[in-house]
């Protein structure tokens, strides 16, 4: 399953931010549709939130803010003709009880500019401008840029805090306060997940990272390794009462996940496997 995870995270670079897709179709609970949602800081694009069974106004619901948005209900709608489950699996536990109820918010990425939009900036800016020239002329594939614009992941997360959350805690029937926020994706999902909740620590009660993508590349960088490293050592020590979630596979990622578990162990946070 987590192999999966890490097989759809690594390919949703491919969707594109397209106003014409489908609706989606879910076995549990409902979808509602924002289209268009219109940012300042970002590329604006559609919102997709999931209401679990029975969703009522009369109660309160915590949110669950999940990037690549695309892959996670509908396996009509996706580039594999594969889905993450999230309605069936998140129906499930909130049914038996097993979570307190909540909603998904499912952002779609930036599809050319998923890299620049999930990589984390701060690390990114730490290293050496010429290393960072390095890291910008990668390419995906050939004649393919990995970067297709400078990275602005500060930018797409003050996107969430500033004016997703004011809206969906506006329109919709849920808790307010980071007490009751989450956040979570897979592979660069990942990345921006556990960097999402460094950045805002006050706005999220924790992040769920699978297949976390840590070497950030496609390649073996240890620049890149140690500036994620550096920035976990200095700033995960603020997380005292917040919760983060980190798995991995066995396929493609074993070196950078031996770096990142290792990370996270000397700061006392275990991780699956």
């Amino acid at each position: 399953m987590k192999a999966i995870f890490l097989t759809l995270a690594l390919a949703a670079f491919s969707s594109q931010v397209c106003a014409s897709e489908p609706l989606l179709i879910v076995s549990k609970g409902k979808i509602e549709r924002i289209m268009p949602f219109s940012s300042k800081l970002v590329a604006s694009r559609y919102l997709d939130v999931w209401l679990p069974p029975g969703y009522s106004s009369k109660q309160k619901y915590d949110v669950l803010y999940m990037h690549d948005g695309r892959m996670l209900f509908d396996a009509n709608t996706t580039w594999n003709k594969q889905e993450w489950r999230v309605d069936e699996v998140a129906g499930t536990l909130i049914e038996q009880n097993k979570v307190r109820p909540f909603i998904v918010v499912s952002i779609p990425n930036a599809g050319e500019n998923r890299h620049s939009e999930f990589f984390p900036q701060r690390p990114f800016e730490s290293l050496a401008e010429p290393h960072q020239a390095l890291l910008y002329q990668l390419e995906r594939s050939e004649n393919v840029v990995l970067f297709n614009s400078q990275v602005y992941s500060d930018n797409y997360l003050k996107f969430i805090v500033t004016e997703v959350i004011p809206y969906i805690e506006s329109n919709y029937s849920v808790n307010v306060g980071g007490a009751h926020r989450y956040l979570a994706g897979s592979s660069m999902g990942g990345l921006i997940s556990w960097y999402g909740l460094i950045q805002y620590p006050n706005e999220f009660a924790g992040a769920i990272c699978m297949s976390t993508h840590w070497p950030g590349i496609f390649a073996d960088d240890p620049l890149v390794f140690n500036a994620f490293k550096g920035y976990i050592e200095k700033y995960l020590p603020i997380l005292s009462s917040q919760k983060i979630y980190f798995d991995y596979g066995i396929d493609l990622y074993s070196p950078a996940t031996a770096f990142g578990s290792t990370a996270l162990a000397h700061q006392g946070i275990s991780s699956a496997g």
